[in-house]
């Protein structure tokens, strides 16, 4: 999905649910790179990653719900 970065800020700034699910998603982005970052990892800090990533993926798909319900009410 491409999102308009106007549409983006604009939903931010209107929609609270939305922010916060933006806010947790960068979270959890950040928490995953620096996973990635590890040369040697862990078998909890793997599962730790991959849950952050499930967790991730599932905000993702909120937000893009809620973004969808605003591009249809502009067009």
């Amino acid at each position: 999905m491409d999102i308009n970065p106007a549409l983006l800020e604009k939903v931010k700034q209107k929609n609270s649910e939305f922010r916060e699910l933006y806010e947790e998603h960068t979270t959890l982005k950040l928490k995953v790179e620096e996973f990635n970052k590890m040369k040697l990892i862990t078998p909890e800090q793997e599962l730790e990653k991959k849950k952050h990533q499930k967790q991730k993926l599932s905000l993702k798909d909120r937000m893009e719900k809620i973004l969808s319900l605003y591009e249809e009410t502009i067009h």
